[in-house]
């Protein structure tokens, strides 16, 4: 187990002027409030969500202005790191750390204490133990063709043999026939799985037409599908052009469309807009709340739910008057900047439901089992909070959302389900291991990246293969400032300097040793 060490957030400028002054006295904004022995290391994360950068601390001070320091901000300052040197490290995902005295790691915004746990060997388990059957078939594939098949295909050969009730010669011909298949579905070494993906997912793609599709049969509602779609999902855009939801319920509930209707009724987020209208008067400083009786009965609001919602808006001190069915606000000091904040602030103050979630339409579900509720805006957390909602087949299609709140792996599946969909529902049918390949390099170190300059291909270890990308004068200039060295590892990089690819049969070196005489 490590030393204490702490961890904040910085920008990448900042890291490199540390690398190129290195040992240095760094002022930052943060105060350290306990002793920690020295030397330690400390960490610095770029994004919040893993640390990037491991730097050397030999003393730590309260902060006075001195010459030669690099300041992390310009205001309140309040400690003085001496730097000795940084360290570029592979991203660890800041759930590696072990929380110290209840402060949080998960969004490290300036500062906190942290211990490094040891990173121990993941052990695959299976989901459960072979049956007697399946380890028949599995010794029988180990002794015959000497491999082992993945634990699926043992299991559905098994299930058909006992569905068809084989006899053993015919099981030994499926089996047969399976091993040549597998056999020729195995990715031989140096294989460059990265291009063979990139051209099964990019020549269907120049097929996609469609932009907008009717969601689920539900003809008020469009989803964005096809090329933009696609494009959407490796881009890892913090929020789809469509967001919507597929809000499946626990049994009980599932079969009544009343009760599905209610709950529907508890998700749509209704705002004062919805149901009423605004009236701005400038004459005496005032604004007044109009609401309409037929929106307000088929929403399920009433009057007092709309000054209650007023009521939040402590800032501005307001004096609320119910005159019948109108609402009348006004200002405590007459402003025209003020009065239009204000009218902008109350259109859009919710009232019921969730926030980001402006429709809900209740439609039976494909098989025609159960009423299901479709949404248009997606609040995944929120949703997963209610009690009638089934959490483990409730879906959205916003992959950032899946994880911050169910975590990578659901996220990596949520990416590979979506981009399936996407080509299917345009007829294309593309390997599906080409999806989790791209899925994989999309989420293998803890967050959902980008395919692009922003993310996969603009953190690249090679800075020629940078520079091939985009912007090629920057990550030039960027390399020769900080001396990075190009280890010529992957293609691109290769191919510029004219050098065999190290892949396929370039990636083996043949050396001749000749007899000593």
């Amino acid at each position: 187990m490590a030393e204490l060490s702490i961890i904040w957030k910085d920008k990448i400028e900042n890291v490199d002027r540390l690398r190129m002054n290195a040992p240095v006295y760094y002022a930052v904004d943060f105060e350290i409030k306990r002793e920690l022995e020295l030397p330690l290391y400390g960490y610095i994360t770029l994004k919040g969500s893993e640390v990037n950068y491991r730097v050397k601390i030999s003393e730590i001070k309260g902060y006075e202005a001195q010459p030669g320091i690099i300041k992390k901000t310009t205001k309140k300052l309040k400690t003085l790191l001496r730097i000795e040197e940084v360290q570029d490290i592979a991203a660890i995902p800041l759930s590696e750390f072990k929380k110290e005295e209840g402060t949080s790691l998960r969004r490290v915004t300036k500062f906190s204490y942290g211990v490094l746990e040891e990173r121990k060997e993941i052990k695959i388990k299976k989901y459960r133990e072979l049956t007697d059957e399946e380890s028949e078939v599995d010794e029988y594939v180990k002794e015959k063709y000497g491999l082992s098949l993945p634990f699926s295909i043992i299991e559905k050969i098994v299930k058909t043999k006992n569905e068809l009730g084989l006899k053993k010669k015919d099981l030994e011909k499926i089996i047969a026939k399976v091993v040549e298949k597998y056999r020729k579905r195995l990715v031989d070494p140096y294989e460059a799985v990265g291009i063979v993906a990139a051209q099964s997912i990019g020549e269907p793609g120049t097929q996609m037409t469609l932009r907008t599709f009717h969601y689920a049969g539900v003809a008020e509602m469009n989803v964005t599908l096809g090329l933009p779609r696609l494009i959407e999902i490796v881009d890892a855009r913090s929020q789809p052009s469509t967001p919507t939801m597929s809000i499946y319920l626990k049994e009980g509930v599932r079969e009544d469309e009343e009760k599905v209707k209610e709950v529907a009724k508890k998700i749509e987020s209704t705002t004062i807009i919805d149901v009423a209208d605004i009236i701005t008067s400038v004459a005496d400083m005032s604004l007044t709340i109009v609401p309409d009786a037929k929106k307000m009965e088929g929403r399920g609001v009433k009057i007092e739910d709309i000054v209650e919602a007023l009521s939040k808006l402590k800032a501005y001190k307001l004096n609320v008057e119910v005159e019948e069915d109108r609402i009348k606000i006004k200002l405590p000091e007459a402003s025209y900047k003020k009065l239009y904040l204000l009218g902008e602030s109350i259109k859009t103050l919710t009232l019921r439901g969730i926030k980001g979630i402006s429709r809900a339409i209740v439609r039976k579900s494909q098989d025609g089992n159960e009423w299901v509720i479709y949404t248009q805006g997606s609040n995944l957390a929120e949703v997963l909070g209610i009690e009638e909602v089934d959490g483990k087949r409730t879906r959205t299609n916003n992959i950032i959302e899946i994880a911050n709140v169910l975590g990578i792996e659901a996220a990596r599946n949520a990416i590979i389900e979506e981009a399936i969909n996407t080509l299917e529902q345009q007829g294309l049918n593309v390997d599906i291991r080409h999806i989790m390949l791209v899925a994989d390099t999309m989420t293998y170190n803890g967050t959902v990246e980008a395919i692009g300059r922003h993310g996969i291909a603009g953190e690249k270890e090679s800075v020629l293969a940078r520079a091939a990308f985009e912007i090629t004068s920057k990550h030039l200039l960027t390399a020769g400032v900080l001396g990075e060295v190009d280890h010529l590892r992957g293609v691109a990089e290769n191919i510029i300097v004219g050098q065999p690819v190290t892949l396929g049969t370039g990636a083996v070196t043949l050396v001749y040793r000749p007899k000593k005489r």
